[in-house]
């Protein structure tokens, strides 16, 4: 019998979260008006990426069209997670607009109740534009948005979900297709491996923390499919994580390139990218360098495929992002805010992500663009790609807040593994270390 998780309850309060009263309400006629907050100004907090780049290029847009000024910067991810938290808990941020990563701070600022809650704002015909269209937005980005109290305290910006890349040229030479299950991947990946030559079959992140998206990638195939259950428990030293252990060390063991444990996803990117590896998993987000001829020697020859298979489950995993708005702004800061919110996530910056290769749209709409896809650099695979993977993803790490703590703890694990180390023995080993941690953090909430 499916255990049914916290995540999977999150999960079927999605079609509840699309609220459909709440998209009639704002698309009903109404005394909308984009100049509303005419000559306010906001902050606008980013981590640099090329979605928010895109972004940041085209505010100009949203000013003429508001008369809003905006206030940018973009700061790199981890500096990025450290400044926001420092100000909030100071009650005194210095931003309006902020974005989230969901898969590292969705909990800890639900907890905190740090963002507002954007429903009531999208209720309001008066700030909500009629074209809007909430119901455009994927169900999964919605419910990874949404705390597990009903607030929705972010946008869906954008998703990112693993898949498999795969070197067209060397698969047709060996006369095979990509593998369908993930014990299919690892007979692939050993029959590619030629150590020799300096060709292997798989390439993916080894690094501590980093590794641990991988790992995850494959418990999501089992019967268990998460790292904890409803009630918080841990459950890494099970015989599913186990399982996922085991097929992450003889991958990383056998098939990757000598020094794979200490590859983050650039060292893997630069591996494929160079002809070195058959296959990668790893987010979708880091296609665009390896269709660029001048940067890579597999332009032109990429394969995109789902994730395979697990022995119980089909699910990729999915990170992502949302913007969010400072519950400490003032009450016409947020109204400011909101509208930009509606210009960023609209529906020509969420094309702009997907044709650009920035990402994967929180958006459906952007995947219909015939047009778009056609003159896209991205051959109709990778989009078909997203577009099956939307329907298997789920959240590829728990919401827990001491996700960081989480991923250092396990990571150290499973880096050990690829060394010859016991997968069932790092687990408990990991398991016993972190537990602690997250019972601690629990009866903190």
């Amino acid at each position: 019998m499916t255990q049914i998780t916290r995540r999977d309850a999150l999960r079927a309060g999605a079609a509840l979260l699309a609220a459909p009263a709440i998209v009639s309400q704002a698309n009903a006629q109404s005394a909308f008006n984009w100049r509303r907050f005419a000559g306010e100004r906001i902050e606008v907090s980013l981590t640099a990426n090329p979605r928010s780049q895109i972004l940041i290029q085209n505010q100009r847009e949203f000013e003429e069209l508001t008369g809003i000024r905006v206030g940018s910067e973009q700061i790199p991810e981890q500096q990025h997670r450290q400044k926001f938290v420092i100000e909030f808990a100071s009650g005194r941020p210095s931003f309006d607009v902020i974005s989230i990563s969901l898969h590292v701070n969705k909990r800890q600022v639900g907890r905190a109740k740090w963002t507002a809650d954007i429903k009531p704002m999208m209720a309001d015909a008066t700030l909500t534009a009629p074209d809007f269209d909430f119901q455009d937005f994927g169900a999964g980005a919605v419910a990874y948005s949404t705390q597990a109290d009903g607030r929705m305290d972010t946008i869906p910006e954008f998703t990112d979900y693993f898949i498999l890349y795969y070197n067209k040229e060397i698969f047709q030479q060996a006369n095979l297709q990509p593998p369908r299950t993930y014990d299919e991947l690892y007979e692939t990946a050993r029959r590619l491996t030629d150590a020799r030559a300096g060709r292997f079959g798989f390439v993916g992140r080894g690094l501590r923390n980093a590794n641990v998206v991988l790992y995850t990638s494959f418990l999501l195939g089992t019967q268990q499919r998460d790292c904890v259950d409803a009630n918080m428990r841990l459950l890494t030293d099970t015989p599913d994580a186990i399982w996922a252990g085991e097929m992450y060390k003889k991958l990383l063991r056998d098939t990757a390139p000598p020094g794979v444990a200490g590859f983050n996803w650039n060292e893997s990117q630069t591996t494929f990218a160079q002809g070195r590896a058959a296959m990668w998993l790893d987010g979708v987000g880091f296609a665009t360098p390896l269709e660029d001829p001048t940067r890579s020697r597999v332009a032109g020859k990429v394969g995109y495929a789902v994730v395979p298979a697990g022995p119980a489950h089909h699910h990729c995993a999915m990170f992502g992002t949302g913007l969010g708005i400072s519950a400490a702004s003032n009450e016409r800061k947020r109204g400011a805010a909101w509208l930009y919110l509606q210009w960023a996530v609209n529906k020509t910056n969420q094309l702009r992500f997907l044709t650009s290769g920035a990402g994967a749209p929180a958006r459906q709409s952007p995947y219909r663009n015939e047009e778009a896809i056609r003159t896209s650099r991205f051959g109709r695979d990778y989009f078909t790609t997203l577009i099956e993977s939307g329907r298997i993803a789920r959240p590829g790490l728990p919401e827990i807040v001491p996700v960081t703590e989480f991923r250092d703890t396990l990571g150290a694990g499973l880096t050990n593994t690829i060394g010859g180390a016991d997968v069932a023995t790092e687990l408990r080993r990991a398991t016993e270390a972190f537990r602690p941690v997250l019972e601690a953090s629990e009866r903190a909430s």
